[in-house]
């Protein structure tokens, strides 16, 4: 079973990976692993691989192109990326939106800045990212007719939004869908 989660930086994408992950025994492989390990095969810091990803548009591609590679393989995982449900072949594409200023709360408070750096930050970030993913895949960030399935987090707690996605997912399986 391959299924992918994707949505804008603040929406819980990485904590509802996890639970799913965890509840399915699925591999997860998430955008920031990849870029990680390739910091790490670079011999830099993530700060300095930052950068460079900033300067370089083949970084990112890279990125992609691993997580695709890795989509063809054998075995249960789970891809978690903004644009791993563009990308990637799934069983189940889950999209997370939420409300700008949830988000923009969400990462005040994991970055430890003030709400309106927040909030400016994470606007200049959505409008940089919905333009570069324009111009490298022809992909419309805001066009979610390829998702199976939307939740709106800013609505749901943790908890919450994980048993909906569990909940679907288990629907699926239970009915031979896919997976």
């Amino acid at each position: 079973m391959i299924i992918t989660v994707s949505g804008p930086p603040g929406s819980g994408k990485s904590t509802l990976s996890r639970a799913i992950a965890e509840h399915f025994n699925l591999k997860l492989v998430s955008s920031g692993d990849v870029f990680r390990a390739m910091a790490k095969e670079n011999g830099v810091d993530l700060e300095k691989f930052g950068h460079m990803a900033e300067a370089d548009p083949a970084i990112d591609k890279e990125i992609d192109r691993r997580q695709v590679e890795l989509s063809k393989t054998k075995g249960d995982f789970l891809f978690e990326g903004r644009l791993s449900g563009w990308l990637i072949d799934a069983d189940l594409k889950i999209m997370l939106k939420t409300d700008v200023g949830v988000r923009a709360r969400r990462i005040a408070g994991r970055e430890n800045i003030s709400l309106q750096q927040a909030m400016d930050e994470t606007m200049v970030r959505q409008e940089s990212e919905a333009k570069r993913y324009s111009e490298y895949y022809d992909i419309d960030i805001s066009d979610l007719t390829l998702c199976d399935l939307v939740i709106e987090s800013s609505v749901w707690n943790q908890e919450a939004t994980a048993n909906v996605a569990i909940t679907a997912i288990e629907s699926m399986k239970e009915k031979g869908l896919r997976g």
